[in-house]
């Protein structure tokens, strides 16, 4: 059992998130994503919580598989309409002082060049506290919009993503060395051209011959982060990831997911043990486990099963409108989110599930664990599911935001604290996201261990 507890916070810049039509509760405020106040007040308490990082996904297209429409995920909110988090970012950090912020990034559409300059300028901002969770985007929609014909496959779009992070590691750590600035007012230099290097990259995708925009940050490559839970997805996180999010709501076959990620990691000559694995989890407390699960009944009182089966089918890249709500979910090969269908299809062999129980198993954990009871009886189960699981932490989803997060931070982190699992508020020192989640004294990448560090002069 682990001495502290990772908390990530499970955040997108949109109304309905990880499950749908819990916008409509009458004290849920997601409605309100668009304004920074909403934002702050949320960092604020995740700061106040002990957390250690807000996590941002993000998706770049409309979700518009179901029914072939758009308009589902337009009447029900279902990540529409949504803003960039990325803009976010500076604002928040100013406002708190050790929360880490990981925000999305798509190496199927983003150029390299340009989102190096953007990842340091954040770390510069943060003072160190940024993540990079690693995508390759998904959605048919976002492909067409960006100038596609259609979709790129899943397999390709990863062999893309491994250049990119080729050419970012060497504009992040080969092309200024830690001591080009120097500030000389006396001559008139600020920067020593000699310690400045063009990385010259030509590759199969990607061309960039000249040097970094940014100075060195504290971080210079920010913390990696990837989410892929497909075959391909879990090789591409052994080599590149320093903390792994996984979605499943059982801790036995996350296991098997965690022995996986970290196998391959040692194959690929790093070391498994020191990547971060957080399940996503929603959790309901309350004072008893009687009120907990009153509120778990009123929350579960909004859902909006048609809401999601239009986020599911976007995410499994098939129309579920096309079959019956209790006909089986059938494994096909998309190239959408492989990984996510896989959890219903392949993940569990001697399980079947229909579209219907699906839908449900999503009503309100969004397909990852669901903790629901007293500060008690919650921390036991959180302390459960990692002793069988064997991952880090927990990256906690608010599905009616900001009530959920608010009982997490004023009613279990005290518990959690009261275990030693949570660091006490007085003990909250200031630390890059990388020393928060490996330890003091790592604020890069570790030599020998991580393929940026190879890139470094």
């Amino acid at each position: 059992m682990p001495n502290k507890i990772l908390l990530g916070s499970l955040r997108q810049m949109t109304t309905g998130h990880t499950t749908q039509g819990f916008w409509r509760h009458p004290e849920a405020q997601s409605d309100r994503y668009n304004t920074l106040e909403y934002w702050i007040d949320h960092a604020k308490t995740l700061e106040r919580g002990g957390f250690d990082f807000l996590f941002f996904a993000d998706v770049v297209g409309a979700l518009d598989v179901y029914q072939g429409s758009r308009d589902p995920s337009l009447s029900g909110a279902v990540e529409l309409p949504m803003a960039d988090p990325m803009l976010l970012i500076s604002a928040l950090a100013s406002h708190t002082k050790r929360l880490g912020f990981a925000v999305t990034g798509s190496t199927t559409y983003e150029k390299p060049y340009l989102l190096a300059r953007t990842y340091a300028t954040l770390d510069h901002l943060t003072r160190g506290r940024i993540g990079f969770n690693v995508v390759t985007s998904a959605l048919e929609s976002a492909a067409i919009n960006l100038g596609y014909d259609r979709q790129i496959p899943h397999d390709e779009r990863y062999e893309i993503a491994e250049e990119f992070l080729e050419v970012v590691y060497k504009l992040w750590e080969g092309s200024w060395e830690d001591d080009a600035v120097v500030r000389d007012r006396a001559n008139n230099v600020f920067t020593d051209p000699g310690k400045v290097h063009a990385i010259e990259h030509k590759g199969p995708r990607f061309s960039v011959p000249g040097i970094a925009l940014t100075e060195p940050s504290l971080q210079r490559t920010p913390v990696i982060f990837q989410a892929g839970i497909s075959s391909r997805g879990r090789r591409f996180a052994a080599d590149h990831a320093e903390a792994v999010f996984l979605v499943n709501d059982s801790p036995v076959a996350s296991a098997r997911q965690v022995r996986d990620i970290r196998q391959l990691a040692d194959e690929a000559g790093r070391r498994g043990a020191d990547i971060k694995i957080l399940s996503m989890a929603t959790i309901v407390v309350a004072q008893t486990d009687e009120a907990a699960l009153a509120k778990e009944s009123d929350y579960r009182s909004y859902f909006d099963i048609d809401g999601q089966l239009a986020q599911l089918s976007a995410l499994f890249g098939i129309d579920l409108s096309a079959a019956g709500l209790d006909d089986t979910l059938e494994h096909v090969e998309t190239d959408s989110i492989r990984g996510m269908l896989e959890i219903y299809t392949k993940l569990d062999p001697d399980r079947t599930w229909t579209i219907r129980e699906v839908a449900e198993a999503n009503a309100l954990g969004g397909a990852g664990a669901l903790f629901v009871g007293s500060p008690a009886t919650v921390a036991d189960a959180m302390e459960q599911w990692l002793a069988t699981s064997g991952a880090d932490g927990f990256n906690i989803a608010d599905p009616v935001p900001p009530l959920l997060s608010r009982d997490v931070v004023d009613l279990l982190v005290p518990e959690l604290r009261r275990r030693g699992l949570v660091e006490p508020a007085d003990d909250a020192e200031p630390l890059t996201l990388r020393e928060r989640l490996l330890g003091e004294g790592h604020a890069r990448t570790r030599a020998g261990e991580h393929p940026s560090a190879s890139y470094r002069r």
